[in-house]
């Protein structure tokens, strides 16, 4: 495989836009490993959330950077692996892929209300639908020169994880599902 080619990928998005539905199911397809980003956060950031206090920079900057160390392990194991993580801002998607030519990231984008809805319908998950606003406002959407695929969320599952297979080239196991 060549040293360029896409060994790592980040799914980003606000909460509710299915990072962790659409990595499981793109790793299921391609045999890539998949990770959690959440599961890098410090116990605190976990406490502010689940108290409905948005996160501040200063909180998530060592949770990024855990899971840039984390991509680096990943590699250097030679283990492809797709990672669910919000990386809402610019600063923060720099960080994460550090200038690794194998890291691509992966961008849920959805209007507010269908991801309103999504957040309603979840349970069990530390992050409370009342934040929403809060990762809506902190978004920089990627901009031309971050060199980001944009996925719509509006379709299904399978027809998503096609769209990421076919426009970054990733292996398909033949006869896997999605669901």
């Amino acid at each position: 495989m060549a040293t360029d080619a896409v060994r790592i990928i980040v799914v980003m998005g606000v909460s509710g836009s299915g990072k962790t539905t659409i990595s499981e199911a793109l790793a299921a397809r391609t045999g890539f490993a998949e990770a959690d980003g959440d599961d890098y956060h410090p116990a605190a950031n976990i406490e502010k959330m689940k108290a409905g206090i948005p996160l501040t920079d200063d909180d998530r900057l060592p949770w990024l950077h855990a899971i840039a160390d984390a991509i680096d392990r990943y590699a250097d194991d030679n283990t492809p692996v797709i990672i669910a993580c919000s990386a809402l801002k610019r600063a923060y998607r720099d960080i994460l892929v550090h200038g690794r030519k194998d890291v691509r990231i992966v961008y849920l984008k959805g209007p507010a209300d269908l991801i309103a809805q999504r957040l309603k319908h979840r349970s069990g998950h530390f992050m409370p639908p009342e934040l929403l606003k809060s990762q809506i406002d902190a978004l920089e959407p990627p901009q031309p020169g971050e060199h980001i695929l944009t996925v719509g969320i509006d379709a299904p599952v399978e027809r998503i994880v096609d769209t990421i297979i076919t426009a970054l080239h990733l292996p398909d196991k033949p006869g896997a599902r999605t669901s």
